[in-house]
């Protein structure tokens, strides 16, 4: 067997380790018209699990995609299905050729061969497929790019006519730890000068920004858009707070959000929320970004100076992980660690009802009862119900 079967049999036996992967070749058979494509065949090439498995065939994708699993999404303009296999997902799409009636807006597709599919994708090192029968297929000089850990687009226009390519630049560049080619950094820079995002939607670019900020390491991501100059002014990374804030993170915290939020520490909250809207991002995650971007830097100065577990929950109270995360990473990182892994779960075994039957009305007074108590618990000072209840009526 040559090196090109040697890889393609590495392909079909990663898919085969992946859940679903057994079920899904099984389905397929022996068909000659259909295709494994993309970051499946590119990650196992690399010696890498594959994130995820995108077929392409000769013909209609639903009528295969219904073939294989359960239907979850059918987008007919561009002639993709998202189905389940296994409980796996799994994209079915049809071999197309896209043109673009306008730079920046969506293509225009119509069916085409395996290679003409091929030959519209970003990037070359993603421009590779295998058929069931183990054979490799690629756009020229795909396996040397990915031999040589390099991203090169596949033709001068590929920025210009879908600029969200200039994000999975900088995901991909992350996540794979490749170079790039000196041409296609000259192309993305030329491209983003010329005004590039101005010609797509907000929201398909927060949609990119939402992607880089779910990859295994949104920080380096983030950075890589930086550097290309995709980031508004005023964000700029900081590794090393970065860093010390994720090492602090609990596991409900969104590592990506505390990336964003450390970046824009020096933003103003309102040109920061802005920017946000405008990229349609969702309010949650938005809201979390700028409390704690703006801050981050008062709550470590409220958490340097409390001395007591229950001034530690005064100050960290109703704030967002990752707010609290950045704040220790900016000095008090005992005080955010103790909130963090312990005092935010500290709850009371009273009750509102326990004092309404001891007479306390309801209503603001209550509140503050209550409250007492909490912070004699924290402290030590109230352990147990009794204890708690006879701070909580003092």
């Amino acid at each position: 067997m040559d090196e090109t079967g040697r890889m393609a049999t590495d392909v079909l036996d990663a898919l085969r380790a992946l859940p679903g992967g057994p079920e899904l070749l099984a389905a397929l058979g022996g068909r000659d018209d259909v295709w494994v494509v993309g970051g499946a065949v590119r990650d196992a090439l690399l010696g890498r699990m594959p994130r995820d498995i995108d077929l392409v065939v000769e013909g209609d994708a639903a009528a295969l995609a219904a073939q294989l699993g359960d239907v979850r999404e059918v987008h007919d303009r561009f002639g993709t299905t998202a189905v389940d296999v296994a409980g796996a997902p799994v994209n079915v799409a049809m071999a197309r050729a896209e043109s673009y009636a306008a730079p920046g807006a969506l293509p225009d597709v119509r069916p085409a061969s395996l290679q003409d599919d091929l030959a519209r994708r970003d990037f070359t090192v993603n421009a590779l497929a295998i058929d069931l029968d183990g054979r490799l297929h690629e756009t020229p000089g795909a396996t040397e790019d990915l031999a040589a850990r390099r991203l090169r687009v596949l033709h001068d226009a590929s920025f210009r006519d879908d600029p969200t390519r200039l994000w999975r630049l900088g995901r991909y560049a992350a996540r794979l730890g490749f170079g790039i080619d000196p041409e296609t950094e000259r192309l993305a820079r030329a491209t983003l000068a010329g005004g590039a995002l101005e010609t797509v939607t907000g929201p398909r670019m927060g949609n990119e920004l939402g992607l880089a900020l779910n990859e295994p390491d949104p920080a380096a991501a983030l950075a890589g858009a930086h550097e290309l100059g995709l980031l508004p002014a005023g964000m700029a990374p900081r590794r090393g707070l970065t860093r010390a804030a994720l090492e602090l993170l609990p596991e409900d915290g969104h590592p990506g959000v505390l990336a964003l939020a450390a970046m824009a520490g020096a933003m103003e909250p309102q040109r920061l929320r802005a920017w946000l809207d405008e990229l349609g991002i969702a309010g949650r995650d938005r809201d979390q970004v700028v409390a704690s971007a703006a801050g981050a830097e008062p709550l470590a100065e409220a958490l340097a100076v409390a001395r007591r577990p229950s001034e530690i929950a005064t100050a960290a109270r109703g704030k967002p992980p990752e707010q609290v995360a950045l704040a220790g990473a900016l000095g008090p990182v005992a005080a955010a660690r103790a909130w963090l892994d312990e005092l935010r779960d500290v709850r009371l075994e009273i009750t509102g009802d326990d004092l309404l039957a001891a007479g306390v009305p309801a209503g603001p007074e209550m509140g503050r009862r209550l409250d007492r108590a909490l912070a004699a618990r924290l402290d030590g000072e109230a352990v147990g119900s009794e204890a708690e209840l006879a701070v909580a009526l003092a």
